[in-house]
């Protein structure tokens, strides 16, 4: 009978270096893999500013085009001069419009600071390049100037964006109401709120709806795909690396409200 030789110091300490780098490998990749899907879903979100975007140019350039064909035929200055004066506010509206998607793609280092809630809300908003009354939507915002997070400003925005997207998604096209609130708690955190007025989530998908590739969007097609469910996945990646939490609570058919904590500082 062979007898094994046990393992010497030196090859047990060779073993376990090896070890200790294929997990540090791992982990490198991993956090690079997860930074690609963050990226992607920046991109996803892109993709619906500018889908959003090329509608809203349109209503922007068409009295721009109307103004300037009158003045033309009709050799009128001063009409000339209204039509100059307008393609310049629509034509830096648009610019304002563009810029705020492009920051939407762009992939910075994190920098965490204080943060006006009220004004990554307002971003956020912006970024939807759309007045949503248009889409008998009312949007309000309830939420102090003064009131402060310790976050990534961007991050903050687009997370507060994929959830307006959801938000605007869920009234499917019916008329409607959303709501972006904040408040401090007891705790020295502060919640923010995102309620909407939509359809709501069935109660036996609520507790799956953070987890990765769950989607209820799989028969509504937005801007022509299906959701692939990463939305709230990275919202929720992107809250806990915040030392935050995400929630949501439904009413099939009354809405759905997502509250978001983070430590507050102000």
């Amino acid at each position: 009978m062979i007898k094994s030789t046990p393992p010497t110091q030196a090859s047990q300490a060779s073993h376990d270096f090896d070890l200790r780098a294929q997990v540090e490998n791992l982990e490198r990749r991993f956090v690079a893999l997860r930074d690609q899907v963050r990226q992607s879903q920046r991109l996803a979100s892109l993709g619906t500013a500018a889908a959003m975007l090329a509608h809203e140019s349109n209503n922007l350039m068409t009295p721009v085009g109307g103004y300037a064909k009158y003045a033309l035929e009709h050799d009128d200055v001063e009409m000339m001069k209204k039509a100059l004066g307008m393609t310049l506010r629509q034509t830096a509206t648009l610019s304002a419009m563009a810029n705020r998607i492009l920051g939407l793609a762009i992939d910075e280092a994190q920098s965490f600071e204080s943060v006006a809630v009220r004004e990554c809300a307002e971003e956020a908003v912006a970024c939807l390049c759309r007045d949503l009354t248009k889409d008998g939507i009312a949007l309000t915002l309830e939420i102090d100037a003064d009131l402060k997070v310790w976050a990534e400003p961007k991050q903050l925005v687009q997370v507060l964006f994929n959830l307006l997207i959801n938000a605007r998604q869920a009234t499917g096209g019916r008329s409607g109401r959303i709501t972006i609130s904040a408040r401090e708690t007891d705790d020295d955190r502060v919640a923010i709120e995102v309620r909407d007025t939509g359809c709501g989530i069935p109660p036996d998908q609520l507790d799956a709806v953070f987890e990765p590739f769950f989607t209820t969007k799989k028969d509504a097609r937005a801007n022509g795909r299906p959701g692939v469910g990463l939305g709230l996945a990275i919202c929720r990646d992107i809250i806990e690396e915040h030392r935050g939490r995400i929630t949501v609570a439904s009413e099939l058919g009354k809405g759905a409200t997502f509250t978001i904590t983070l430590p507050s500082s102000g």
